[in-house]
């Protein structure tokens, strides 16, 4: 395969387009056309026509200059991966339900995140979150167990610096790709505590839905429609299909829904999130489909204004050098999760800390606008990955402005790239001694790819 067309196709691998990614319903009406598979592998596994366009679509809104002929390559790396879940389920790499589920979970806290709330990101992608999540499921699963039989093939392949130097200078100049300004960013959160009159006021409205469903036989689904505050399930009635003990849900919430039987609802119960009760659907050995209504306790002013003058205080800690951030984050901070990564902001799709800041939302941008790195913003009001209101403070850690990749700057990229080159030949030439193992069909269309041909992948193979 030409080097520049390797490089492009490693390229987007590494720069996470082949994942999850929320769609305008305009984007889904200007594309839409009769779709068709292209290629069957093994007894079961298909790719459509849809797949491609759409990985070439992401594709192109990266770069509007992409050819066509970028299809064919696109088209080959799905065959390949469904040639490694083929694999992993011949060497029994199989990814547990709850592992799915939390990269599912990832994937959303990340574009609510950069849509500004769940509202918003339903309102671009025209789905619910639950939607959005049992359209994925099966693919990133898919892409899980790929990853796992690659990590498997490739775990002793290392790079040297000189080989890292070697690949870059074999890359012309004006193929380099162009990073975008980026940041690294921590953040301090606070969720203001709830006034005991108010968390009491959401459990007795809790308790007067419950009783209407009980006692005067309103539909657990009509109103968990009306009053749920669960933006995940509350247009579906609530319900949420095939939930598992280790599915990504609360310990509550699983330990509630489990003792239930079919059609039974529970009693109001508390997690972090706020009041719930459960309606049994239906129970399937160690998987329930179940409904849900959440009444989330509702913050006051003055709960606010006590979180941001915590803040305050921890931000003057931090600027006198008394405390780091890290040590902040873990004593101060409410957000689980930022306690984990030493309370830098991730992006799930490359696990790296580096954000572009074309992908930050416009209130972010001009706050950093006010910032140096090493600056600590002022405390401030924001809008969460669950659409709720609550408080932080942000930590410019880095910054860096548009350029040219080069190996000064830019060593851990090219040296991350080089490695998924080398791994890709090293994974081609694993392939190549087994594709004769697999059946494979490719539709006449796209067997005039010369990728394929190289392949030796025309027509069924036994």
């Amino acid at each position: 395969m030409n080097i520049l067309i390797r490089f492009c196709l490693l390229w987007l691998t590494f720069m996470g387009l082949q994942t999850m990614q929320p769609v305008t319903a305009q984007e889904v009406a200007s594309s839409e056309v009769v779709d068709k598979i292209v290629a069957v592998i093994g007894k079961s596994r298909i790719i459509l026509q849809s797949d491609i366009e759409a990985q070439y679509n992401a594709a192109k809104q990266q770069d509007p200059n992409l050819h066509d002929s970028v299809k064919c390559v696109m088209l080959l790396d799905m065959v390949m991966q469904k040639l490694l879940v083929e694999q992993a389920e011949r060497d029994s790499l199989l990814v547990p339900d709850e592992d799915v589920e939390g990269a599912l979970e990832n994937r959303i806290r990340y574009y609510t995140r950069q849509f500004g709330s769940v509202e918003k990101l339903e309102e671009i992608s025209g789905k619910t979150i639950f939607q959005l999540k049992d359209e994925n499921r099966e693919v990133i699963k898919e892409q899980m167990m790929a990853e796992r039989m690659r990590s498997k093939i490739l775990s002793n392949i290392k790079i040297t610096p000189a080989e890292v130097k070697a690949f870059y200078d074999q890359v012309p100049v004006d193929s380099l790709p162009f990073y975008p300004a980026h940041v690294e960013l921590g953040q301090i959160v606070i969720d203001p505590e709830v006034s005991p009159e108010m968390d009491e006021y959401a459990r007795k409205k809790l308790e007067d839905i419950r009783n209407q469903i009980v006692n005067e036989g309103k539909s657990f689904e009509v109103m968990a429609g009306i009053y749920s505050e669960d933006p995940g399930s509350r247009d579906n009635g609530g319900r949420y299909n095939d939930v598992t003990r280790d599915g990504g849900f609360v310990k509550e919430f699983v330990a509630n829904a489990f003792k239930l039987q079919n059609g039974e609802i529970s009693p109001v119960f508390r997690t972090t999130f706020g009041y719930h009760i459960i309606q049994m659907i239906q129970r399937k050995g160690e998987k329930v489909d179940l409904r849900h209504i959440l009444v989330r306790p509702q913050r006051t002013s003055s709960d606010y204004e006590a979180a941001l003058l915590k803040l305050d205080s921890i931000r003057i800690v931090l600027l006198t050098e008394k405390m780091s951030f890290s040590e902040a984050v873990g004593k101060f901070s409410t957000d689980e999760m930022a306690k984990q990564t030493g309370g830098m902001i991730i992006n799930p799709e490359t696990g790296s800390s580096e954000l572009d800041i074309a992908d930050l939302d416009p209130t972010m941008v001009m706050l950093l606008d006010t910032l140096k790195p090493g600056n600590y913003s002022a405390p401030q009001l924001y809008v969460n990955e669950r659409g709720e209101q609550s408080t932080r403070i942000i930590y410019l850690k880095t910054r860096s402005e548009p350029h040219k990749a080069n190996l000064r700057d830019d060593y851990s990229k090219i040296q991350q790239v080089a490695l998924n080159r080398k791994q890709g030949l090293h994974l081609e030439q694993w392939l190549l001694r087994r594709i004769n193992e697999y059946y494979i069909k490719i539709d006449p269309e796209y067997q005039k790819c010369h990728v394929l041909e190289q392949w030796g992948i025309k027509s069924a193979q036994p």
